[in-house]
């Protein structure tokens, strides 16, 4: 080894330098950072890892790689990674417990050193049993053991946050698009949709909840469905921005000006909804930093260190598809 041979130490001795591990003079420990310097060598990541007994490489399960939410999410781990030596190896779940089982089983069999699930439908029971082999931190669950850790927002609060602000703008008969059915998170937000109108002392008409499943598709045909109902909305809260989306295609198909006669708030803040026409109201979801710190917690628990959950909280974005109503 050239450093070794600059330095007048042995190629063993470099290495222990370099991991930490060596106890040498302060003498023999310039010189080997000289050579390091002088030949602009650096260490191999792979083999560091090996010694270690690591693969240097994490697993990522991913319901939907076409989705710009997790799109975001995925740049988070991205930038969270850079620089530490690890690679990532991404899988879809599809939104179905037996291929996310099958998934963190093949990931587990490449002898990953970590996982982050990006939510899916595992129960937290089978999180915590894979949890037993390999780290794992997970989005969408509120986990906090020596190997598992989740990070869970308060879609209840962020939907609350959305009905506040059309209850504000003076609206009363407000229409909901709910995400799938079985879905924590969509369930969580039509319960901050029905609690934000009890608090103010608003009606509840089940009539005003249409069915949807997160996707642009599913917006625009709940709100075709509500339309041929024949109900009376002056406010549309779509429970994501996709849905949001395509009930903006329903409403300007149908010659129905956004803000002006009905108003639109989704929830995510997708970076695509800055561009919408007209630019769309919602609930920002942190997916970036979600991604980012979730990322360098599952170092933190490979390394056998403890790690926290905190991240930025929910927070409305005012945009141009709301207004007062009239």
């Amino acid at each position: 080894m050239e450093v070794a041979r600059l330095a007048g130490v042995s190629p063993s001795t470099v290495s222990r330098i370099l991991n930490g591990t060596a106890k040498v003079s302060d003498d023999k420990r310039l010189a080997v950072l000289a050579a390091i310097a002088s030949t602009n060598f650096a260490p191999n990541p792979m083999a560091q890892g090996l010694k270690k007994g690591r693969s240097m490489t994490i697993g990522i399960v991913v319901q939907d790689i076409s989705s710009p939410f997790f799109d975001e999410t995925l740049r988070g781990v991205d930038d969270g990674l850079a620089g530490t030596g690890f690679a990532s190896v991404i899988v879809s779940g599809h939104w179905n417990e037996e291929e996310e089982t099958d998934r963190i089983r093949l990931l587990l069999a490449r002898k990953v050193d970590g996982i982050i699930l990006l939510s899916g439908r595992l129960s937290d029971a089978a999180v915590l049993r894979f949890s037993t082999q390999r780290p794992i931190v997970s989005t969408g669950r509120d986990l906090h053991t020596r190997n598992a850790l989740g990070f869970k927002l308060d879609n209840e609060h962020g939907a609350m946050l959305a009905m506040r602000h059309l209850i504000e703008l003076g609206h009363r008969r407000i229409a909901f698009v709910t995400g799938p059915r079985h879905n924590n998170d969509a369930d969580e937000r039509l319960a901050g949709y029905k609690r934000a109108l009890h608090e103010a002392d608003i009606a509840l008409d089940p009539k005003l909840i249409v069915e949807g499943d997160f996707h642009e598709a599913g917006g625009l045909l709940a709100i075709s469905h509500l339309f041929e109902s024949q109900q009376q909305f002056t406010a549309i809260f779509a429970a994501n921005d996709l849905s949001a989306y395509g009930v903006r295609l329903c409403l300007y198909r149908k010659g129905i000006r956004v803000p002006d006669d009905i108003s639109l708030i989704g929830f995510d803040d997708l970076p695509g909804s800055s561009y919408t026409t007209p630019p769309l109201t919602t609930i920002r979801q942190p997916l970036y930093d979600m991604g980012r710190i979730a990322t360098h917690a599952l170092l933190r628990l490979i390394n056998g260190e403890t790690a926290d959950s905190a991240i930025p909280p929910l927070e409305l974005v005012v945009r141009e598809t709301t207004r007062r109503v009239r």
